[in-house]
């Protein structure tokens, strides 16, 4: 475990300090106090890699960070291996079956890290991001990520623009 000195706390004045504790939580110190902390990208698909909000048990601000590469290496990496444990994304690259089933949407697809089958509810529509490309959350939160639409295949293409229309 080792502490890394980071960017300014909220107040601008006092540094931060993270490190990655045993207890696989990242702990922030600034300004005397220190806390575990959970990251929250403020603009995850369209700046994932800037202004992220490090809050405490409450969900308030503990401290912020402006840009993750203008950390020390070792912090950087304390914050890289926090944001991977906060949310499980997968690129979608195909589409192969969409079915529904009473509340239920029923999704199989292949993704960069191989097929999923996944559920959503029959009210949860893919949502277009600011990039262009699309995001589907599914019952158990996990996040798929269609970053250009276009680049899919045909068939692919029309599974989800029937339900991303």
């Amino acid at each position: 475990m080792s502490n890394v000195r980071g960017q300014k706390g909220t107040s601008g004045r006092d540094p931060v300090v993270l490190c990655w504790r045993p207890d696989a939580q990242l702990w922030a110190e600034a300004g005397g106090r220190h806390a575990p902390v959970v990251v929250h990208r403020c603009f995850q698909w369209s700046d994932p890699a800037r202004h992220i909000s490090l809050r405490d048990h409450d969900d308030e601000e503990f401290a912020y960070v402006r840009d993750v590469s203008e950390l020390e290496e070792e912090s950087r990496a304390a914050l890289e291996r926090a944001l991977v444990a906060a949310g499980f994304l997968l690129e979608i690259t195909a589409v192969e079956d969409v079915s529904e089933e009473v509340e239920i949407r029923h999704w199989a697809v292949r993704t960069r890290q191989g097929s999923r089958r996944f559920q959503t509810r029959l009210d949860d529509w893919p949502v277009q991001i600011a990039d262009g490309g699309l995001l589907i959350r599914d019952l158990a939160g996990d996040l798929y990520h269609v970053p250009d639409p276009e680049a899919l295949d045909p068939a692919s293409r029309e599974w989800l623009w029937a339900y991303a229309g």
